[in-house]
């Protein structure tokens, strides 16, 4: 496994073609935007190492009998899937935010299970394509970036009737040796940290659509990618002097658009080739994989509550009935998300892979709740925090000797309190409900691994409602 530092000394190893703000980033590892990024990645190496952690961080492949990495594992129990959400609120309460390699742990796990299914319905080889792709993942213990979300364009057509065919990845040309892919993949987390892109098929396809129904892995900086960087709130203060006004100044998320321009992939780096009634399962297995993995906010939520009950005791309010009520109320809805996680990992069940996959309907259910309880947690937050989380002076007038003193003064509350203390506090929760936090706490709570209305209509196929009328007319004395 490695250390965090070999994980940032293999970054820099990396040849990647990025741009922001209209600019090509010439050492993206070190640009401080992106920097906070590669520390939250960097954290999952980190506590791997930390005996108290090791339970949970690490595990032992099924491949090689080595102890590696919990994101580079294949779920081999029930057990396994209860560690991973468990592991999920570790990280998101050490950083405070996205920590990036959720995707790709469940893009491998999702692949596991669905190249043994296609070649057991067509005779092909990809399940032994991906085991010898995922013993190099696990003997190098590499970030994988897992990416599904294409552009789409019109949403009302399929993939083969958009006026542009490059709004889905799609095959352009086979080769004797592999083949020339095309497209986008959007929304793309911790793109610019990862060392691999796993891509998949992101609509269920139907013949038409077969030159799209494609799944590949390839390094990050494999010729003809290039990444764009998306906006966040309040980005640009992490090039200011003090990194103060940031809240959470060590850590943070990012996301890119992820090009692809007539990009070669090698034959035994390809899991899916034309298998288009295969493309829906691999979506349906990925998302269900994906929305336990928001355990993680219930981690972050961790980090708002104790930031709020903070602020309160510094406000002077702690001792106020609704102010506790309030606090109460977070930590209900915050428990509440880690159970959906914890209940679908322990309802999992054995794939013909071998492979444990959580319970459907009840992943569904939990990322359905996900795409709420954190606007309420901070909502709540943001009311006890008060006004002044939002019309704070920046770090700069604090530090100026004509305004500071004047700061210093008006802006103390609790005589046993720094000022220093109080806006720090206030920082975070500004982070984690308004600013670049929120990419990762309160929007990625909402169209992460899918839209609400994604979920909707998993749980509207997974729930058996015959069943629920069978009982319901036993008991009323109805015949069948």
């Amino acid at each position: 496994m490695m250390t965090a530092k070999e994980y940032e000394d293999s970054l820099r190893k990396l040849n990647l073609s990025a741009y922001m703000f209209g600019e090509k980033i010439e050492n993206p590892l070190d640009h401080p935007i992106i920097r906070p990024s590669m520390n939250a990645v960097a954290k999952t190496y980190e506590l791997a190492h930390q005996p108290e952690h090791e339970d949970l961080m690490t595990a032992v492949s099924h491949l090689s009998g080595k102890k590696i990495n919990r994101f580079t594992h294949i779920h081999q129990s029930v057990q396994d899937l209860v560690k991973k959400t468990k592991m999920g609120r570790l990280l998101g309460a050490h950083t405070g935010c996205c920590f990036q390699r959720c995707v790709g742990m469940d893009s491998l796990n999702a692949l596991s299970i669905v190249t043994h299914d296609i070649d057991a319905k067509h005779g092909t080889a990809y399940e032994d394509r991906f085991l010898k792709y995922l013993g190099y993942v696990q003997e190098n213990d590499l970030t994988c970036d897992g990416a599904m979300t294409d552009p789409k364009g019109d949403r009302s057509l399929p993939p083969h009737q958009q006026p542009d065919p490059d709004m889905y990845v799609h095959v352009v040309e086979e080769k004797s040796d592999g083949i020339l892919v095309r497209g986008a993949k959007a929304h793309q987390t911790g793109a610019l940290n990862s060392h691999e892109i796993i891509v998949m098929p992101t609509v269920a396809m139907r013949e038409a659509d077969r030159d799209y129904a494609l799944s590949f892995a390839l390094p990050s900086d494999a010729e003809g990618i290039t990444y764009i960087m998306g906006r966040q709130s309040c980005d640009t203060r992490k090039v200011e002097e003090t990194l103060l006004d940031t809240g959470n100044p060590a850590f943070g998320g990012h996301e890119a658009l992820v090009i692809f321009d007539d990009v070669f992939v090698p034959w035994d780096r390809v899991f899916m080739y034309k298998e288009y009634e295969f493309a829906g399962p691999l979506v349906e297995k990925f998302a269900s994989y994906h929305r336990q993995s928001y355990a993680c906010k219930s981690g972050v939520g961790d980090v708002l509550i104790g930031a709020t009950q903070t602020i309160s005791e510094y406000n002077g309010t702690l001792k106020a009935s609704h102010v506790k009520d309030k606090i109460i109320e977070m930590n209900h809805l915050n428990e509440t998300l880690f159970c959906g996680s914890l209940s679908c990992a322990a309802e999992g069940h054995k794939e013909p892979s071998g492979t444990y996959s959580v319970d459907t309907l009840l992943a569904n259910v939990s990322k359905q709740n996900v795409t709420r309880f954190p606007y309420e947690i901070a909502r709540l937050a943001q009311d006890v925090a008060g006004g002044l989380m939002v019309t704070l002076p920046s770090a700069a007038d604090f530090a100026s000797p004509e305004t500071g003193k004047w700061l210093e003064k008006y802006y103390k509350a609790s005589p046993d309190v720094s000022t220093d203390s109080r806006r720090r506090v206030l920082r975070l929760i500004e982070n984690l409900t308004l600013g670049t936090a929120a990419v990762g706490y309160l929007t990625e709570s909402m169209h992460g691994a899918g839209s609400p209305q994604a979920q909707r209509i998993m749980i509207s196929r997974q729930v058996n409602m015959k069943e629920k009328q069978k009982l319901a007319r036993r008991l009323c004395g109805i015949e069948a």
